[in-house]
C-alpha cells in the first residue's frame, strides 16, 4: 500500500469536529484524503472545527468544514449541495453523527425518537440519495456508516432499533449501488476514551462490558477510524455489505 493511497479523494465525514469523527478525519487526512467536516452549528463547537482543519491542513490536504443539523432532511439536501460544490465530488462518505438515548419506550418523548432515527438512520438514506449518482457516475465510492454494540442488545431501545437499521440499509445499499461504490458499517461496542459519555446513563456499563469481551480490552478511537480507512481503501473494493463488529467478542452469543 502507497504512503498516501487516498490521494485526490475527497472525504465527507459528520459528526466531525470532536471525537471519534475528529480522529477518523486525521486519519483520511494521513492517508491523503481532503476532507469535508460537518457538525452542528453550535459555537462551542466551532472553535473545535477550525482547530481541526488547521491540523488536517498540516498533512499538506485541503479541508473545509460545512455546519448542518442532520436530524432535519433540507439540511442534509443543503449539506450534499454544498460539499459536492466544494471540492466538486465526494469520494467518501462517512456517517459518524448519532445521538444516544436509551429511555424506556413508554416514557420516550416522540421529539427524541425523530432525532435519534433521523440522525442515526435516515440520514444514511439521504447522503446515499444525494451522493451515490455521482459517486457511481465517476466509477469509485466508498460509503462507511457507524453502527453500535448497542444494536446487538435491546436494553438501548430506540438507540438499538436504529443501530440495527444501520446494518440492514448498509446491506440492501451495497446490492443497489455495486459494483462502483462499496458500502460498509463499523460497529464498535465500548470505546475506552467514550467511558464518561456512557457512564451518565450507566455507572457500571464499561465495567460490565469489559467483563463480556474475551479479549479483556476496549477498542479505542484511533482503532476504530484506522478500519473505516481500511474500509475507503482502493484495495477494499470486494469488501461491500460488512459490519463489521469491534467490540473485543462481548456482543459473541451465549447461554
Amino acid at each position: 500500500m502507497t504512503e498516501r493511497p487516498l490521494e485526490n479523494r475527497v472525504a465527507l465525514i459528520t459528526g466531525a469536529y470532536r471525537n471519534l469523527g475528529a480522529v477518523t478525519a486525521e486519519t483520511l487526512a494521513r492517508y491523503g484524503a481532503s476532507v469535508i467536516l460537518n457538525d452542528l452549528d453550535r459555537p462551542e463547537l466551532a472553535a473545535h472545527g477550525q482547530a481541526l482543519i488547521e491540523r488536517l491542513r498540516a498533512h499538506k490536504v485541503r479541508a473545509v468544514a460545512i455546519p448542518a443539523d442532520l436530524s432535519r432532511a433540507a439540511e442534509v439536501d443543503r449539506l450534499c449541495q454544498q460539499a459536492l460544490a466544494a471540492y466538486g465530488r465526494v469520494d467518501i462518505m462517512v456517517n459518524n453523527a448519532g445521538p444516544f438515548n436509551m429511555d424506556p419506550y413508554i416514557s420516550l418523548e416522540e421529539s427524541v425518537w425523530d432525532l435519534i432515527m433521523n440522525v442515526n438512520l435516515k440520514a444514511v438514506y439521504l447522503t446515499a440519495k444525494h451522493l451515490a449518482p455521482q459517486m457511481k457516475a465517476n466509477g469509485w465510492g466508498r460509503i462507511v456508516s457507524m453502527c453500535a454494540g448497542s444494536a446487538f442488545i435491546r436494553n438501548h431501545n430506540v438507540y438499538t432499533l436504529a443501530k440495527a437499521g444501520v446494518q440492514v440499509i448498509t446491506e440492501s445499499l451495497a446490492l443497489e449501488l455495486g459494483p462502483e461504490i462499496t458500502v460498509n458499517a463499523v460497529s464498535p461496542g465500548q470505546i475506552y476514551e467514550s467511558l464518561p459519555d456512557i457512564h451518565q446513563f450507566d455507572p457500571t456499563f464499561g465495567e460490565r462490558y469489559l467483563e463480556r469481551t474475551p479479549a479483556k480490552k476496549l477498542i479505542r478511537r484511533a482503532e476504530v477510524a484506522e478500519m473505516i480507512a481500511l474500509f475507503c481503501m482502493p484495495s477494499s473494493g470486494t469488501i461491500t455489505g460488512v459490519t463489521l463488529r469491534l467490540d473485543g467478542g462481548a456482543e459473541i452469543p451465549r447461554f
